[in-house]
C-alpha cells in the first residue's frame, strides 16, 4: 500500500462528514488570511515611521491608530474563524470516531472465532481504542492545522514576492528544501516499515501487558516480577530497540529541517545586505527589508506545525492500516433469503474440521466424518477423553468455524442457509466458561431477551436458583458484576448464565461442561436449574462427569476427532469399550477418599454405583453427592419421555 492509497483511505473516512469538514476548511482558510492581514498593517506602520523617521512630528498618528485598530479587529476574526473551524473539524471527528468504534465493534462480532484466537487480546484493544483516536487527531487537527500550516506561508511568500521577488527568492530556496526533506521523510521505504515494526512492536508490549496483568494470581503465587516475565521483557526491549531505530533513521533528517526553517534569517539577511549595498538611501527598499526582518520568524512557526503534522501523520496511516487490516478481515457468509426450520433435529453429516487449512504446515484435523443426529426434544451426549473434539462440534454448530467438509443441519436446513442471527435465536448456550459483562445482573440476564419484563428476569433467576443470593446483594439486580462492583463465584456465574438461558428460551440447548467449576453445594444449584432448562429442547451436552448424562437418549463417545462409540448409558457399558472403560474410571474417582485402603475404595466404588442407579431424590432436597444432584436432570428427562 503506497502512501497515495494510504491517505486515499483517510480522507474517504474523513468524507463521512464532507459538510462539517469543508466549513471547517474554509473557515481555517479564512483565518490563514486574517493572520497574514495584520503584516500588511505592519508594513505601512513601519514605512509611516521611517518615512518620518527625521520629523517625529510629522507622523500621521491617525493613520498609526487605524492600522493598529484594523490589525487588532483582523486579529479577532481571525481567533473567531479559527475557533468555528475548530469545533466544526471536532464535531466531525468524534461523529466519524463514534462510527468507526462502532462498525468495528459489529465487524469484530461477524468474524469467525478463528480471527480472535489468533489475534491478541491487547492487540484489537490497541486497535479499536488507540489507533483509531489517530484519527481524530487527523480530522480535528491535522486537516484544519494542515491548511494553516500550508496556506500561511503561501500567503506570506506570495505578499514578499510582491514586495521584493529578490529576498523573496531567496527566502524560497530554505522553504523548498525544507518541503523536499519532508516529502523524502514521508515516502522514505525505509522509514514506512520501520515505523511499521514499531507500531506492531507496540501492539506486542499491549498484548503481553495485558496478558502480565491478567495472569496476576499466578504471577503472585511463583513471585515473578515483571523484568522475569519473559514474554513482557522480550516485548519490551524490542520496543526500546525499534524506538531507538526509529529515532535513528529520523532525527538526521528532522535535525536538518528544524536548522533550516528555523534559520530563515540566514538567508534573508546576507541578500538584504547585498541588494541595499546597490541602492543606498532607498527608504522604500529599507522599510520592505525590515518587514521582511519581521515577518520570518512569524513563517517558521507554520513551517514547523507542518513537520509536526507531517510525522504524526506517519503514525496516523500506520494506525489506520490496522483498522483496515480488521474491517478486511473475511466475515461469516449470512445467506440473501434466510430459511427458518419448522423443526429443531440436529444433523451433523460427514463433517471434518481443521483449525488450519490444508496446505499449512500446522495442519491437523480435528474431526474426522462426525454423522449424527440429534433429535428434537432429546438429550444427545458427548463424552470422551479431553482434546477429541467435543467442544469444537458444539462450536461448529454455533457457526463459530466453518466445516472443511459435510453440513450441519436443523430441521433439514444447512445451517448456513439459516443465517447467524436467526440461529442465535433458535440456540442457547451455557459454556463452561462464563463471561459476564460490567454491567447490572439484570442486564447480564436480560442478554437472553432484551424485551423481556423485570418480573420475567426474576423468574428466570428463581428457576435458576440464583434469585436468593442476588437479593442479598447491595443493591439486588442492579448490583454492578466486575471490576468496582460485586465479583461473583464460578457457581454464581454459572447460575446467572443458565438464567439467561432460562429467559431466551431457545428450543435448542448446548451446555458444555456446565458445572465444571462448581463446588458440591452450587452443583446441586446448578443441576436443579438445568432440570428445569432443558425441558422440552433438544439438547446437546457435553459432560466429564458420566454421571449427570446416564438419562440421555444417545450418547455419543468421541475420540481424536472420531465417534468411536454410540448408543446409551447401558448399551455402552454392554459393550466393554472406551465408554465402560470412562464409567469405571468416574465410578472410582467418585469413592476416592484421602488415605483410604484400597479394599475401602472398592466397597466406596460399589456403593457409589448402586446409590446412582437408583436416586429417587425429589428436586428440592439437597442431594448427598454430586451424582444424587445430576438426578434431578434425569428426572426432568425420564418425566418429560414417561419414565419412571
Amino acid at each position: 500500500m503506497d502512501s497515495k492509497s494510504e491517505l486515499s483511505g483517510l480522507l474517504q473516512i474523513a468524507a463521512e462528514k464532507k459538510g462539517l469538514l469543508s466549513v471547517a476548511v474554509i473557515f481555517s482558510t479564512i483565518s490563514s488570511l486574517l493572520q497574514v492581514a495584520p503584516f500588511v498593517a505592519v508594513y505601512h506602520i513601519v514605512q509611516e515611521l521611517f518615512l518620518h523617521a527625521n520629523d517625529p512630528a510629522g507622523i500621521d498618528k491617525s493613520l498609526i491608530l487605524n492600522w493598529g485598530l484594523a490589525a487588532l479587529a483582523v486579529l479577532v476574526g481571525a481567533l473567531i474563524t479559527l475557533y468555528i473551524g475548530g469545533m466544526c473539524s471536532h464535531i466531525a471527528a468524534f461523529d466519524i470516531l463514534y462510527r468507526l468504534r462502532v462498525r468495528l465493534a459489529d465487524h469484530v462480532a461477524k468474524v469467525p472465532m478463528g480471527y480472535h484466537t489468533r489475534t491478541a487480546t491487547g492487540e484489537l484493544k490497541k486497535i479499536i481504542e488507540v489507533s483509531v483516536e489517530k484519527i481524530e487527531k487527523f480530522i480535528a487537527h491535522q486537516l484544519p492545522d494542515t491548511v494553516s500550516a500550508i496556506m500561511i506561508p503561501l500567503l506570506l511568500i506570495s505578499y514578499l514576492f510582491w514586495l521584493d521577488w529578490r529576498m523573496a527568492l531567496a527566502l524560497l530556496v530554505p522553504i523548498s528544501f525544507g518541503y523536499w526533506l519532508q516529502a523524502r521523510m514521508f515516502a522514505s521505504e525505509n522509514g514506512r516499515n520501520t515505523y511499521r515494526d514499531f507500531q506492531y512492536a507496540v501492539e506486542e508490549m499491549n498484548a503481553t501487558g495485558v496478558e502480565y496483568v491478567r495472569g496476576m494470581p499466578a504471577v503472585k503465587i511463583f513471585g515473578i516480577k515483571a523484568d522475569s516475565f519473559l514474554t513482557f521483557r522480550q516485548a519490551v526491549e524490542r520496543y526500546r530497540d525499534i524506538s531507538l531505530r526509529v529515532t535513528d533513521i529520523y532525527r538526521r533528517p528532522y535535525s536538518l529541517f528544524f536548522l533550516v526553517i528555523s534559520s530563515l534569517f540566514t538567508f534573508i539577511i546576507p541578500s538584504g545586505l547585498a541588494l541595499a549595498s546597490n541602492m543606498p538611501g532607498n527608504l522604500a527598499f529599507t522599510v520592505t527589508f525590515v518587514l521582511f526582518l519581521l515577518i520570518t520568524p512569524g513563517m517558521a512557526v507554520p513551517l514547523l506545525k507542518l513537520m509536526q503534522a507531517g510525522s504524526g501523520l506517519r503514525e496516523i496511516v500506520e494506525g489506520y492500516k490496522r483498522i483496515e487490516t480488521v474491517l478486511e478481515e473475511g466475515i461469516v457468509e449470512e445467506p440473501a433469503v434466510p430459511r427458518t426450520p419448522t423443526s429443531y433435529n440436529i444433523a451433523f453429516e460427514q463433517v471434518s474440521f481443521a483449525y488450519e487449512s490444508s496446505d499449512s504446515k500446522h495442519y491437523k484435523p480435528v474431526l474426522k466424518k462426525i454423522e449424527f443426529i440429534a433429535k428434537a426434544g432429546e438429550m444427545t451426549a458427548l463424552v470422551g477423553p479431553s482434546g477429541g473434539g467435543k467442544s469444537t462440534i458444539a462450536q461448529l454448530l454455533l457457526r463459530f468455524w466453518e466445516t472443511n467438509e459435510g453440513r450441519i443441519t436443523v430441521g433439514g436446513v444447512p445451517i448456513q442457509e439459516i443465517g447467524t442471527e436467526k440461529l442465535m435465536d433458535l440456540v442457547s448456550f451455557v459454556f463452561q466458561d462464563v463471561h459476564l459483562f460490567y454491567d447490572t445482573i439484570e442486564a447480564n440476564i436480560r442478554m437472553g431477551n432484551m424485551t423481556a419484563s423485570r418480573e420475567a428476569v426474576s423468574k428466570a433467576a428463581a428457576m435458576a436458583r440464583c434469585h436468593e443470593f442476588i437479593e442479598k446483594l447491595p443493591e439486588g439486580y442492579d448490583t454492578m458484576i466486575g471490576e468496582g462492583g460485586t465479583y461473583l463465584s464460578g457457581g454464581e456465574a454459572q447460575r446467572i448464565a443458565i438464567a439467561r438461558a432460562l429467559l431466551k428460551d431457545a428450543p435448542i440447548l448446548v451446555l458444555d461442561e456446565a458445572t465444571a467449576y462448581a463446588d458440591a453445594e452450587n452443583e446441586y444449584q446448578i443441576q436443579q436449574a438445568l432440570a428445569k432448562l432443558v425441558q422440552g429442547k433438544t439438547v446437546l451436552i457435553i459432560a466429564h462427569r458420566l454421571s449427570s448424562i446416564r438419562a440421555a437418549e444417545q450418547i455419543l463417545v468421541i475420540q481424536q476427532g472420531e465417534i468411536v462409540e454410540r448408543g446409551t448409558h447401558d448399551e455402552l457399558r454392554v459393550l466393554q469399550g472406551l465408554y465402560e472403560q470412562m464409567w469405571q474410571s468416574h465410578v472410582s474417582a467418585a469413592s476416592w477418599r484421602l488415605g483410604a485402603g484400597r479394599a475401602a475404595g472398592r466397597g466406596s466404588a460399589a456403593a457409589v454405583a448402586a446409590g446412582t442407579s437408583g436416586i429417587t431424590e425429589a428436586v428440592g432436597t439437597a442431594p448427598a453427592s454430586s451424582e444424587d444432584a445430576a438426578a434431578d436432570v434425569h428426572h426432568a428427562y425420564n418425566g418429560r419421555r414417561g419414565k419412571p
